[in-house]
């Protein structure tokens, strides 16, 4: 029995995966065709961004049904998040389209610190409030995970090298990872959703991929833009990563799927404490 579920996971797993890479080729096939990918006067990396955002926030409210908020507490919560977001996705389009990302305070570019301020103060938040873990413990695992599919996105990185307007130095690393990523966010998904012990384990993992993706990306691009530690590519620096509207990758993407990761490993350790005292047996007076 064990092997034919194992074996169905499997078959499913990689399904979504060639969906996911289908959805990659394309997305790259379309960059690499029409660079300049416009609805209107809006970026269309911008819109599949804001359609994103769209899904999590209705996965949000699908959440909140779970819990056992009253429907006060659950209003109150998902526009509290869906303000949050939509301001900061506004400013960081404003910033970016005000070519902000691009100037420095003293010597200090301001592109780093778009990308790690929110992660500081989305760390302490997330992590302490016992209204998030109980959301996070009415949510299934696998949508954190399966969300992440949007990574495939970072693609484009890999048009702009090809295309000599970013250094491979960064293009390669960021966009591989992204992709990497992306591509098994699915398949992972499909094994938390089993519930068995082994999914908990792809889902950590995965999220610990995603992570080193991030941190390798970051570091690559602030050796090879200009800055205090712009130390590789000096002949073809990575200018255009500052610029709008690339520059809401990393200014908003980045520290948002970072702490999409954060939730979804706190929900895996919270899953897997409450499995393990689920199995500890009651110790009566006589024993």
């Amino acid at each position: 029995m064990m092997n034919r579920t194992v074996a169905a996971l499997n078959r499913q797993a990689w399904g979504w995966f060639l969906l996911a890479g289908a959805l990659a080729a394309a997305w790259i096939g379309l960059n690499f065709v029409s660079p300049d990918l416009t609805v209107g006067r809006v970026p269309l990396r911008l819109g599949v961004m804001l359609a994103c955002d769209a899904v999590i926030l209705y996965g949000l409210w699908r959440a909140l049904a779970r819990t056992d908020f009253s429907p006060a507490a659950r209003v109150t919560a998902w526009i509290g998040v869906a303000l949050i977001l939509t301001i900061w996705i506004a400013a960081v389009w404003t910033l970016a389209a005000n070519g902000v990302f691009q100037k420095a305070i003293g010597k200090v570019p301001v592109l780093p610190l778009a990308i790690f301020l929110p992660v500081v103060l989305g760390l302490f938040v997330l992590t302490r409030s016992q209204a998030v873990g109980s959301l996070l413990d009415a949510t299934p695992a696998s949508w954190l995970v399966g969300i992440q599919v949007y990574r495939i996105l970072g693609g484009m990185f890999l048009v702009y090298w090809i295309r000599s307007a970013i250094p491979g130095a960064f293009a390669l690393p960021a966009g591989i990872g992204d992709v990497a990523t992306g591509l098994l966010a699915l398949p992972a998904a499909v094994w938390i959703a089993s519930g068995l012990p082994i999914g908990r384990r792809i889902g950590i993992r995965w999220n610990l991929l995603g992570l080193f993706d991030f941190a390798v990306a970051v570091t690559m691009g602030l050796l090879t833009s200009p800055g205090p530690a712009h130390l590789l590519a000096r002949a073809h620096p990575n200018t255009l990563i500052a610029t709008f509207p690339t520059a809401m990758v990393p200014a908003f993407a980045v520290p948002f799927s970072t702490l999409l990761h954060v939730l979804s490993l706190r929900q895996l350790s919270r899953a897997r404490t409450a499995v393990a005292l689920a199995k500890e047996e009651p110790v009566g007076i006589g024993a």
